[in-house]
């Protein structure tokens, strides 16, 4: 068993873009009755693929834990890499798929995710089971804030921290 560790962070984008928000496998939607300061909330990540930073996170930390690199090594850096404008559950799939062609799979997984939005706690389950699906082992979510503190706090961005168990098969 090899364990490994990922961490990823992203801003989000300008108010107004109309970029999708992702975070853990899930679209974090515009609540239809929204005015403009409660949908300026909902604005998406910036990044190259959706900046779905728990997915990116748990990519660096399986690739970690299996000696394999990092998410810019499988995936590529930029708007011409290989994982430009894919959604994180797929890239997370096609990690685990690369880890099978070296003799590992994942048995499980935990992220946290660091920001004041989007609210974690409403669709964890949710997010729990979408990043579950895409690795195929349980993987935990939880979220916390910065009390104000730094990027995360002020609300510029987010960031998520993960942790990931290999076995060599």
């Amino acid at each position: 068993m090899m364990i490994g560790q990922g961490f990823d962070a992203h801003r989000f984008a300008p108010a107004g873009t109309g970029r999708p928000l992702w975070v853990a496998g899930l679209h974090w939607p515009v609540p239809e009755d929204a005015d403009s300061t409660v949908a300026a909330r909902y604005e998406g990540i910036e990044g190259d693929s959706d900046g779905d930073v728990a997915a990116h996170a748990l990519i660096d930390a399986l690739l970690s834990a299996a000696g394999l690199g990092d998410i810019g090594s499988l995936f590529g850096v930029g708007a011409q890499a290989h994982g430009a404008s894919m959604h994180g559950a797929d890239m997370l799939r096609e990690t685990v798929s690369h880890l099978r062609q070296h003799g590992f799979a994942p048995t499980s997984a935990s992220v946290v995710i660091i920001g004041n939005r989007p609210k974690i706690g409403t669709r964890r389950a949710e997010a729990e089971s979408a990043l579950s699906q895409a690795i195929g082992c349980r993987v935990s979510v939880t979220a916390t804030t910065t009390d104000h503190m730094g990027f995360t706090g002020r609300g510029e961005g987010i960031a998520a921290i993960a942790n990931a168990l290999v076995i060599r098969l």
